[in-house]
């Protein structure tokens, strides 16, 4: 196989996480504002600083693109789903993250088959931090599955506030 053919398909492969990445951050910004009008600020703002990652890892994405002389998409994968009831958002957004988890390791094996190790090692790196999410997502799935309103009314009213982290939710511990 050519060089140039090898190469293509690696873009293609970084190009359909950065599709994806652009999905999660409009599907969980739109979230983040539906929890903090519900007054769910915790919820909110986890899910907000969720969303910085997902920002982060596009532009990942977009500058080994960008490296590797491609141009990198600004399509969305999927359309982000609207008016999302507090009990359906984690249950939701641990599908999108286990989703997101098998296509990046397929995208993984693109990549090493294509000769690009440092593509490859950049999903991987990616991976760790959308496996927090994914532990995040089913952990208050479960809490709100067993616990119902109870938790909710816990959550109720806190602050959405991100304490000032623009990093995210995986590089703010």
């Amino acid at each position: 196989m050519p060089k140039n053919d090898k190469k293509t398909k690696v873009i293609e492969a970084l190009n359909k996480a950065r599709s994806m990445e652009l999905y999660a951050i409009a599907q969980y910004m739109n979230q983040h504002y539906n929890l903090d009008d519900m007054d769910f600020g915790k919820f909110a703002a986890n899910i907000k600083l969720i969303a910085i990652d997902e920002m982060r890892h596009a532009e990942m994405f977009a500058e080994r693109i960008k490296e590797l002389d491609g141009e990198p998409t600004i399509a969305m994968d999927a359309s982000p789903k609207k008016g999302q009831d507090v009990k359906d958002v984690f249950p939701f957004n641990r599908g999108v993250e286990d989703g997101t988890m098998d296509v990046y390791n397929q995208l993984v094996q693109v990549c090493r088959e294509n000769g690009d190790n440092i593509s490859a090692d950049l999903i991987k790196s990616i991976l760790i931090e959308e496996q927090e999410h994914f532990n995040y997502f089913d952990d208050e799935a479960e809490h709100i599955k067993k616990l119902d309103n109870a938790y909710l009314a816990e959550v109720a009213g806190t602050a959405s506030s991100t304490g000032g982290y623009g990093r995210g939710f995986s590089l703010k511990k």
